[in-house]
């Protein structure tokens, strides 16, 4: 990865407090698995930024050298990586997404 992707990916990641990296947007997700990401933060009623992989391929392979994750999507809350599809509906059914996006948005 090079310096500059760097930057820019880490740029994201920190610059929001909850980042979700995935196929399409809030609006119109374009895989199923993005679609459950956003439907479980909806649920949750929090901000949060997308940003669409497929709209620039320097991200799309970056994200997953950054978070040494290979699968779309993913997502970051107050800098760190919490997972993708499945890990995040884990967490929501255990209610411990609720409590990280609830410090995220206190810090």
């Amino acid at each position: 990865m090079t310096p500059e992707l760097q930057a820019k990916i880490d740029a994201l990641v920190k610059g929001n407090k909850i980042v979700v990296f995935m196929k399409g947007s809030k609006l119109m997700p374009q895989c199923g698995f993005s679609n459950n990401a956003v439907q479980i933060l909806n649920a949750l009623g929090v901000p949060y930024t997308t940003v669409d992989v497929l709209e620039d391929f320097e991200i799309r392979q970056g994200i997953k050298e950054y978070s040494n994750w290979p699968t779309i999507p993913q997502v970051y809350i107050n800098g760190e990586f919490i997972g993708g599809s499945d890990i995040l509906i884990e967490l929501y059914q255990s209610g411990e997404l609720q409590q990280l996006v609830e410090v995220a948005l206190a810090s």
